[in-house]
């Protein structure tokens, strides 16, 4: 008989603040008592580029906020509240200390070759996050992500084989069309069994209440 499984996608971006908080509020979800009840929880990162004509090579951060935002003073009332938000999960986003702005397709191709072994994709998805958000490495580098994965104990030099290969680049690519083209435009989203969708970093118990809701339905 097979096991039960509440399949938990997530579609977000490693350079977006909510979708580092919501990701947070996911695992406080999952470690909430009610959440004893629910079948395994497999969880599977979806790619979701927020900015996808971003130069390879990356912008400037202050250039990024200037064509964003309309200038520094507008983005820091923005980032203000993403850092109250941010502390109130545990998290010190150091979002002044962000000096490029990089283009995320390679960082969701390390992803995508963790999630093709035995690896632990929220392992890496949480590496890439605070490689950005908390210690401000340039994630935009193939060379930056070699070094995560082999910090992940993943093979370095197969790692990043993958995440140079223009095919592999191609699918990730696609993936985040065929996204987009569901519908989905803003991130974090998360779709519980296929069956129920929560856009946003949501608190824990709304998540759960999904979870619940999505594994009932399966059951039944």
């Amino acid at each position: 008989m097979n096991t039960p499984i509440l399949a938990i996608d997530v579609v977000s971006d490693v350079v977006c603040p909510w979708c580092y908080i919501g990701k947070r509020k996911l695992e406080l979800a999952l470690t909430l008592p009610e959440a004893a009840s629910l079948p395994k929880v497999v969880i599977r990162w979806h790619p979701f580029q927020l900015n996808p004509d971003l130069a390879l090579q990356g912008v400037s951060r202050k250039q990024y906020l200037e064509d964003k935002f309309g200038g520094p003073e507008r983005a820091a009332e923005i980032y203000q509240r993403v850092r109250t938000a941010g502390l109130a999960t545990g998290l010190a986003l150091n979002i002044d200390g962000i000096m490029l702005q990089p283009n995320t397709l390679a960082a969701h191709a390390l992803l995508a070759f963790a999630q093709l072994g035995d690896a632990d994709g929220c392992d890496i998805k949480e590496r890439l996050l605070r490689a950005y958000f908390v210690e401000n490495r340039f994630i935009g580098s193939t060379h930056v992500l070699t070094d995560i994965a082999e910090e992940a104990g993943l093979n370095g030099a197969t790692a990043h084989a993958f995440v140079t290969n223009p095919d592999q680049l191609a699918a990730v690519a696609a993936a985040d069309a065929n996204i987009r083209s569901r519908g989905i435009t803003g991130v974090p989203f998360f779709i519980f069994n296929q069956k129920v969708a929560v856009s946003g970093a949501q608190d824990a118990a709304t998540l759960l209440a999904a979870m619940q809701q999505a594994a009932e339905a399966k059951l039944g």
